[in-house]
């Protein structure tokens, strides 16, 4: 089974409700703005990481096979209650080294970069090879 990647030692966890077992974490200072209309818009780039899912911080619990993401803390807001925030649910089409994936934004990554994403295992797979661990991944907000 896939094992979730480690944070970079130069990054210090942010406090986080959820069950966020995994990794991210980044050395990428790429940016792009806080889009949350979840039609399209700026594209991303950052890091692809992958974790085991369990109960999220959007209140929904996954596992390993579903096509899921976490985003990073800063893009995924600051509601007083983390199960609505605004980009919960919402899509995002994710291109890496070995193609493309849709996911569904349902936790977040308290230690990951703006533009990166910590996908489930099955999600990763799809674009990306388990013995890397991080891969290059562009990615913007679809409709689901």
């Amino acid at each position: 089974a896939p094992q979730p990647t480690a944070p970079a030692a130069s990054q210090a966890p942010q406090p986080t409700s959820g069950n966020n077992a995994g990794g991210g974490g980044s050395n990428n200072a790429s940016g792009g703005s806080n889009n949350n209309s979840g039609g399209g818009g700026d594209s991303f780039t950052g890091d692809g990481t992958f974790f085991s899912p369990g109960l999220g911080s959007c209140g929904l619990t996954n596992s390993d096979s579903d096509l899921i993401a976490a985003i990073p803390a800063p893009q995924y807001g600051s509601n007083p209650n983390p199960n609505s925030a605004e980009v919960c649910g919402k899509c995002a089409l994710v291109k890496g080294p070995k193609g493309q994936v849709k996911v569904k934004i349902t936790d977040r990554c308290p230690v990951c970069k703006t533009g990166d994403l910590d996908l489930s295992p099955s999600a990763f797979q799809q674009i990306g090879d388990f013995d890397a661990g991080r891969i290059p991944i562009s990615w913007s907000f679809v409709a689901c």
